[in-house]
């Protein structure tokens, strides 16, 4: 039997005195409660098919930055045709797309399922249901779980919950055995059991010596380090954006610059090992400019943004409601202009969503009780042809890019484009219907969202992953 003694790895005892594998203890838990929400694919009226054409698509090609009016062959779980196709004889399944968006399958590279540890808030099921209901086929799990995602056994756990699932689900491992900051986990094992990246996210990798390590390392395997930009010894104690809101409110500032300056050391590492770096969820006019700088030189450092830092600033935390608490905090308008020019000019090159969920109980205390994080699988899609698409920011295919082939590059996953031959996921939306969000009826468990009651447009139809057709409309 497996056995462990890293730091922060809770072990029970067996009868027979011998060691419960965190394997073994989670499927206990889980016969305990029920399996409470068995497959995706049951419970989400997933259909399987093995031929498959979609008609009367707008088709959007991330790749080629391209919208065409096409038809759609899938077959045997590959894309088989795309272009102009006479459907007579066809022998398979016919969905008729009547003109909607026709995309690959949206992917979030940054998310935190909160299992093992918060099945309470979170688990890869329930996130699953989530990722579904806003238009993903795949997420990428964030290590800070308890215990943290540091061991080749925790990333095949995750590996097999979503084994049955519509969603892939690709997790991404901790930099440093758990996330203390210390010790470097077995890199090699855990890519070979399916870690696509590391972070310590929640954290910064904790010094510049041990990121310059990681960053060798990382190297062999050609994966990125994802780095949480804070320098704690700035932010620390700090509730919201530090400014004159802050100021005004009385509530403990995190300034920008604790985020600037790490992106700045982890810009100089990445330069000095040749590594590939990713900055999660940018925030600052500054921390921008250091990743436009940074490419203009040939290093290897990609970014991401989050749908709240590019459309809430600072201001909205004048009604002490906790979930308009996040890390990094929402930050001034300025800051939300040069996300906008970031997404623009290509020098963010995705948008992830960072899906933080947290119970009730703990979201509706004090604001600077509460803990960090919001809800986001499920309003991204909206949120970004409200706030880019529609007012001409970005183009369709450009703002797919950055939920499709972009992510999928950075994280080599053989995902996110439209061609022939290629693994097929799909999603298909509505790209002008309005809706509006009703914390109530999200997927996830946890309803910390500071979008509800908001009117969005653009919404899921359906989507296509592993086999199987799911047709939105039916939920």
């Amino acid at each position: 039997m497996f056995t462990h003694s890293e730091p922060g790895h809770k072990w029970r005892r067996c009868a027979d005195g011998g060691t419960l594998s965190f394997e073994r203890r989670e499927r206990r838990r889980q016969r305990k409660r029920g399996r409470e929400l068995k497959t995706i694919a049951q419970n989400a009226a997933c259909q399987k098919v093995d031929k498959i054409l979609f008609r009367n698509a707008l088709v959007v090609d991330p790749e080629k930055g391209s919208q065409t009016k096409s038809d759609v062959v899938v077959e045997g779980g590959k894309f088989e045709e795309i272009g102009k196709i006479d459907a007579t004889g066809f022998d398979g399944k016919v969905v008729e797309v009547n003109g909607k968006v026709l995309c690959p399958g949206l992917i979030d590279m940054h998310v935190h399922l909160r299992q093992p540890g918060r099945e309470d808030e979170e688990t890869v099921e329930s996130g699953a249901l989530a990722a579904m209901a806003g238009g993903f086929t795949a997420v990428c799990p964030m290590p800070n779980t308890d215990p943290a995602t540091d061991t080749a056994e925790i990333v095949g756990f995750l590996k097999e919950r979503a084994q049955d699932l519509l969603v892939d689900v690709y997790p991404i491992a901790a930099v440093t055995r758990g996330r203390a900051g210390e010790e470097l986990t077995e890199m090699g094992s855990l890519v070979e059991a399916g870690a696509v990246a590391f972070s310590d996210d929640g954290d910064p990798v904790a010094t510049a010596g041990i990121l310059r390590r990681a960053m060798e390392y990382v190297r062999m395997f050609d994966v990125p380090i994802i780095e949480h930009c804070e320098d704690k010894t700035l932010s620390r104690g700090g509730a919201m954006n530090e400014s004159a809101v802050s100021t005004r409110l009385g509530l403990p500032g995190i300034p920008g610059i604790s985020e600037d300056v790490t992106v700045a050391r982890d810009i100089e590492v990445a330069a000095f090992t040749g590594a590939k770096l990713h900055i999660a969820h940018i925030s600052t006019a500054n921390a921008v400019e250091l990743v436009r700088q940074a490419k203009k030189r040939g290093i290897h450092v990609t970014c991401e943004v989050t749908p709240h830092h590019f459309t809430l600033n600072d201001e909205v935390v004048s009604s002490f409601d906790s979930n308009f608490k996040m890390h990094p905090p929402l930050r001034t308008q300025a800051d939300v202009a040069a996300m906008l020019e970031g997404l623009k000019d290509g020098t963010i090159d995705v948008i992830a969503t960072d899906h933080a969920p947290h119970s009730i109980e703990e979201k509706e205390v004090e604001f600077d009780a509460a803990p960090f994080g919001i809800l986001g699988l499920e309003t991204a899609l909206g949120l970004v042809m409200k706030q880019l698409v529609h007012p001409g920011i970005l183009t369709l295919p450009q703002a797919i890019a950055k939920m499709t082939s972009n992510p999928a590059s950075i994280l080599r996953l053989q995902r996110g484009v439209l061609r022939k031959g290629a693994a097929a996921s799909v999603t298909i939306f509505d790209p002008d219907v309005a809706w509006t969000v009703d914390k109530s009826a999200l997927k996830s468990k946890s309803k910390n969202t500071p979008f509800d009651g908001w009117n969005l447009t653009g919404r899921v139809v359906g989507l296509y992953s592993k086999g199987r057709w799911w047709p939105a409309e039916t939920e």
